[in-house]
């Protein structure tokens, strides 16, 4: 195996500047879930400029790029989507600004998660720079609507495009660890009616309020007897939202809903987790409606792929040839093992493998603590060790299969 892993880790610090500016130009535009559109320009401008051999946008709006010409497709992804950035007052920095020091940048999406997209773009780059070509196609996706929808990206990409790679690198922020699973989760509706009358004849109606009571004390104690898993950790179910619908303040309620955010450990999936709701007394006694939500918002291309709101838990084996070789790679460029964990939250893997079964694994800079939170920053040392570990991934894989 040709890699000079001193030089690949000498290509990467030398970018570090440039990788750098790229991320502020990245962070500098408001890119919000279904508003992407400006920033998938400006990554398309940076894969061109460092001498990708592809660069493509899809019909839904997210940017593919392509290296090499080989038999063994490898895909590495981003999602370059934000949340907005709250309470300005809670930032100490515009959060479009940003900032740049010796050591950090700041800035809405630093660690999530465009500065996995700044780090593989330069990866490219150096795999260019110093020949490391071989018998793959490399494949780096800047992927729209996560943060609204994940995963629903690589829906479109697997189903309508087609593209079907070995495994997928996730650059989502790991703190430079290995990450090779996540829990899963889904988002449920439970309704129940009533009939509304005079507040001062309560008697006279069906207070749906009332009748939604027990179903929240059996979902608490639902919660407390989720199954758990000795790697990916317990499910979880929480009460999100609570919605009624009255004739007026003072009417009995007709009608109330609640939204549930039901995480998913390994062993659970979409029928289970919505019959053990649809199994309690108080949601039978209630006669109670459980569903899923549903997403069908319009991408900055206004294409519509409606998907059900479930996103699969998905494990990759600590033994599996791809976790080997990012094992592998990591020992050879850094000197040191490398730490495989896992994510807390959830990612596109949630489609690669939960749904599909592509194999999936993470490494990326930036922390998970600074997702969604205002002060948003990364590591300038992060995100060169992540450019020079994807530069070596794809022979590091080649090689594990001789």
């Amino acid at each position: 195996m040709d890699i000079d892993f001193q030089k690949v880790l000498q290509k990467a610090k030398e970018y570090e500047p440039q990788i750098s500016r790229f991320l502020r130009d990245m962070i500098a535009i408001p890119s919000e879930s279904c508003g992407e559109e400006a920033v998938v320009r400006r990554i398309k401008q940076e894969m061109e400029a460092v001498g990708f051999d592809k660069v493509e946008i899809d019909p839904m709006g997210n940017v593919l790029g392509t290296i090499g010409k080989g038999k063994h497709l490898i895909a590495m992804d981003a999602h370059i989507d934000t949340v907005g950035v709250g309470n300005l007052d809670n930032w100490k920095f515009d959060p479009y600004k940003g900032y740049e020091d010796d050591e950090t940048i700041g800035g809405r999406g630093a660690s999530d998660q465009e500065g996995g997209m700044a780090s593989m773009v330069y990866a490219g780059k150096i795999i260019k720079d110093l020949g490391l070509e071989d018998d793959y196609t490399l494949l780096i996706t800047g992927t729209v609507q996560e943060e609204d929808c994940d995963g629903l990206c690589w829906q479109y990409i697997i189903k309508e495009s087609g593209i079907k790679p070995e495994f997928v690198v996730s650059t989502e922020p790991t703190s430079c660890r290995i990450a090779r699973g996540q829990r899963g989760r889904m988002e449920i509706r439970v309704d129940v009616k009533g009939i509304s009358c005079h507040g001062s004849a309560p008697e006279r109606g069906d207070n749906a309020i009332f009748k939604m009571a027990p179903i929240l004390l059996e979902l608490q104690e639902l919660h407390k007897n989720l199954i758990s898993d000795d790697f990916l950790g317990k499910g979880t179910l929480t009460v999100s939202e609570i919605f009624y619908s009255s004739p007026s303040r003072c009417a009995v309620a007709d009608g109330c809903s609640i939204s549930i955010d039901r995480r998913l450990t390994v062993g659970e999936d979409k029928d289970y987790a919505l019959n053990q709701i649809r199994e309690l007394p108080s949601v039978k006694s209630a006669n109670a409606v459980v569903s899923m939500y549903d997403y069908a918002r319009p991408s900055y291309t206004n294409l519509v792929y409606p998907t059900d709101a479930y996103f699969p838990a998905w494990v990759l084996e600590e033994d599996h040839r791809v976790t080997k070789s990012l094992v592998a790679g990591y020992k050879s460029l850094f000197k040191e093992d490398a730490v495989v964990d896992k994510w807390t939250f959830s990612t596109n893997g949630v489609s690669i493998m939960g749904l599909f079964g592509i194999p999936c694994i993470g490494f990326g800079p930036g922390h998970e603590d600074q997702a969604h939170a205002p002060n948003e920053k990364t590591w300038k040392s992060e995100l060169v060790k992540a450019a020079a570990l994807y530069a070596v991934i794809p022979k590091m894989y080649l090689a594990s299969r001789n």
